[in-house]
């Protein structure tokens, strides 16, 4: 179901998952890519889904520089014109969900609804703390089977595996000549997508999102019990507060297994819940 098409002058790939309009555009998070949502595509929710690649992620373009919220917008915009969409649903984890409240800030006539999914403020330390994983993006791992076994025994997996996860990282890599692995996003370009959005007035562009939105926060550990989640219930709230016709549900799971597992299938759930409510 991969399929390419040119836009804001990039290749962006990106999942076409069939079934009902309107369609809900999938926008994944930071280093993420399309097949972080597979699990909600095989789920029970009845929309058809446009999982995305965003620039410099997955098997889209990645250019040097230009990773701003405008250059993404952008992007998402030409996928729309090329398939015809004069209007969708924006559904974002984390990354995706920031650029989701950004596109409906500012283009209100083209995004319907926003599903902003643990996702919120910009913690201020955010560049510390996803530094282990930029540092991850600019390794070559000897073989895929040390690259997973690697994340398989991360802290905030608690031992949660399955086929779909596995299949997630497996597209995040690409493999080398001498049988070695390396992520397919570049650290230089993630640090530009974090350093240009900590630079854009979120509590501004939060206020001006209209549309219905619904924040699905996952308050689970992220790491060994006891851990903090992503986004702390506090933060999740005052995102809640910030935008003006916004709803909030907790989850179970953490800011991955919340996709996965039986924990997908509540998720699919809440969406479905909020599309009904709001008139879908």
């Amino acid at each position: 179901m991969g399929n390419f098409t040119q836009t804001n002058g990039i290749s962006l790939h990106y999942l076409d998952h069939p079934g009902n309009e309107p369609p809900l555009i999938l926008l994944h998070g930071l280093t993420a890519n399309a097949h972080f949502f597979d699990g909600l595509a095989a789920s029970s929710l009845p929309n058809r889904l446009l999982a995305v690649d965003l620039r410099g992620r997955g098997q889209s373009d990645k250019p040097d520089v230009g990773y701003s919220m405008a250059d993404h917008a952008a992007d998402i915009l030409g996928l729309m014109d090329n398939l015809n969409l004069d209007q969708a649903i924006l559904a974002g984890h984390s990354f995706g969900g920031l650029l989701a409240c950004y596109m409906a800030a500012n283009f209100p006539e083209r995004i319907a609804k926003c599903i902003v999914m643990d996702s919120g403020f910009l913690h201020p330390n955010v560049k510390e703390l996803i530094k282990p994983s930029l540092d991850r993006l600019g390794q070559r791992i000897p073989s895929w089977e040390a690259y997973r076994d690697a994340i398989k025994n991360a802290a905030y997996w608690q031992g949660f595996w399955d086929t779909a996860v596995e299949n997630y990282y497996r597209a995040d890599v690409q493999s080398n000549a001498d049988g070695s692995v390396q992520a397919r996003s570049r650290p230089d370009n993630i640090a530009e997508a974090i350093d240009k959005a900590l630079a854009e007035p979120w509590p501004a562009i939060f206020a001006k999102v209209q549309q219905p939105t619904i924040m699905l926060h996952a308050p689970g550990p992220f790491g060994a019990p006891g851990s903090m989640p992503v986004v702390p219930p506090e933060q999740a709230q005052e995102t809640v507060a910030a935008l003006p016709n916004c709803r909030y549900k907790a989850v179970p799971g953490n800011h991955m297994t919340m996709f996965f597992g039986d924990n997908v299938a509540v998720l699919a759930q809440e969406i479905s819940t909020f599309l009904e409510e709001t008139g879908d």
